[in-house]
């Protein structure tokens, strides 16, 4: 690292505890490691899904250098149901970081085997197939969406019910209260190893190492989605800065350091920067956009 910053200044438009949270402190623990900074000041402003954060960011984080907002897919989705004037693109894109797939689950005792078994339950009947997962809008919603276009049913009849976390959704899925279940990999890792939750697919375009379930796509479900997350500097950041702080998130990605957090917490390491990770948003805006007009819920 070429200079040390005294003071990185991390936005986590979340409450703590939460992924983008667990990021902006492993990008911390990372940082400091490797002697890239000395200090990490993290400031959290939680509320729907990074509706409430973003507006304090770009409005009063303005043009600072070494300030980055920690956000990822969820904020694209839940600024667009909540109607928000913001949108993320009003920030200065700085790097993709990581990838975590999504899995679908039933409980232990369901009677479907596998996806194909799920997807003409839900073409038959949209309405009797309940799915669990987080907030309406969300990453788990967008794929439930996604799962019912691509088995020709309409979005806006599936009958998702959301959670707050992923602890409700869990105890749904496991007291059979529900037919199935979408959410992150690492939340429902665990009930699947205890065999309380049969994983019947996963969401990316290729499997899990190690983990035998396969993709939706095998299961002739054609869809991918990653749930991604980054970080973003505030508007108004002069050019010199923004390649510091680049520089800055870079390097720390190709860290020893850095990689042993991600295989850790089990997150796909998935480094876009720069003008191709600015390309990048403004094509998930587009595309998730679409998804939620087709659930109703963006006009």
């Amino acid at each position: 690292f070429a200079q040390t910053v005294d003071t990185l200044k991390i936005f986590v438009p979340a409450a703590p505890g939460g992924g983008w949270d667990g990021t902006a402190r492993a990008m911390e623990q990372a940082l400091k490691a490797t002697g890239a900074i000395k200090t990490a000041q993290i400031t959290n402003k939680g509320g729907a899904g990074g509706a409430v954060g973003l507006p304090e960011f770009v409005n009063q984080w303005k043009g600072q250098p070494n300030a980055l907002m920690v956000a990822g897919m969820v904020m694209v989705g839940a600024l667009i149901t909540n109607k928000s004037p913001m949108r993320i693109t009003q920030t200065v894109p700085i790097a993709k970081l990581t990838e975590e797939l999504e899995v679908v689950v039933v409980p232990a005792a369901s009677p479907h085997k596998d996806m194909k078994s799920l997807a003409a339950a839900l073409k038959a009947d949209p309405g009797k197939v309940s799915i669990a997962g987080g907030s309406a809008g969300g990453t788990d919603h967008i794929l439930a969406g996604l799962i019912a276009k691509a088995v020709g049913v309409d979005p806006k009849k599936i009958a998702y019910v959301a959670y707050a976390g992923g602890g409700p959704a869990t105890a749904a899925i496991v007291g059979n209260q529900v037919a199935a279940g979408i959410s992150g990999w690492g939340e429902f890792a665990e009930q699947i190893k205890a065999g309380k939750m049969r994983a019947l697919a996963i969401s990316g375009e290729k499997r899990l190492g190690g983990i035998d379930v396969p993709t939706l796509k095998e299961a002739g479900v054609n869809v991918a989605l990653v749930n991604w997350r980054g970080v973003f500097a505030p508007p108004g950041v002069s050019d010199k800065d923004r390649k510091a702080v680049t520089d800055l998130v870079v390097k720390m990605a190709a860290s020893k350091e850095w990689k042993a957090i991600c295989d850790k917490q089990n997150w796909a390491q998935s480094v876009v920067a720069g003008e191709a990770y600015a390309k990048f948003i403004e094509a998930e805006n587009k595309r998730i956009g679409e998804v939620l007009k087709d659930l109703g819920l963006a006009s």
